[in-house]
């Protein structure tokens, strides 16, 4: 049963031992590793905040990006109203124009036609008159050709002439 029960000399160097142990695991390998695992805890913290910080930047630029999705789409429809005006504005000016053109049209083939009625008014007063006059000369030949006729005729005028 010895082995199973130190002695007092085992104890003590044990505890030497463990406190010569204790010293140099402290002195050199105690900060080191309180320092890895400072390093360690800092990094985590920063990884930590840096997500945290791109976690909000990813926030503001999907607001930012929502935003710019509203304003393009609200200078959409404003494009598309004003084609929309635009399109109709010139739509009504082109039929204001047809309409001004028809019109002019319209009284270019009145006065055309006012002046082809006049000068086809002229064109039948003058016919009328040669017709007239061709109509007068056989008269006044016919008569003309009689010597009594032309006589009676000269007598009545010179009559009439007297009247006047």
């Amino acid at each position: 049963m010895d082995l199973v029960t130190p002695g007092l000399g085992l104890v003590f160097w044990t505890v030497i031992t463990f406190l010569v142990l204790l010293f140099i695991l402290r002195k050199f390998a105690w900060k080191p590793i309180l320092g890895a695992v400072s390093e360690r805890e800092e990094g985590i913290k920063t990884a930590l905040a840096s997500a945290e910080n791109a976690r909000k930047e990813m926030e503001n630029l999907q607001a930012d990006n929502e935003r710019i999705l509203k304003e393009a789409r609200a200078e959409r429809e404003t494009m598309l109203k004003e084609a929309r005006e635009i399109k109709n504005k010139l739509i009504a000016d082109a039929k204001e124009e047809a309409q001004v053109q028809a019109n002019n049209m319209i009284a270019q083939a009145q006065a055309a036609i006012i002046s082809e009625k006049k000068a086809a008014m002229a064109e039948l007063k003058s016919q009328v008159a040669d017709l007239s006059i061709e109509i007068a000369e056989k008269v006044v030949r016919g008569e003309l050709a009689n010597k009594d006729k032309q006589m009676s005729l000269v007598e009545s005028m010179l009559g009439d002439a007297k009247l006047n």
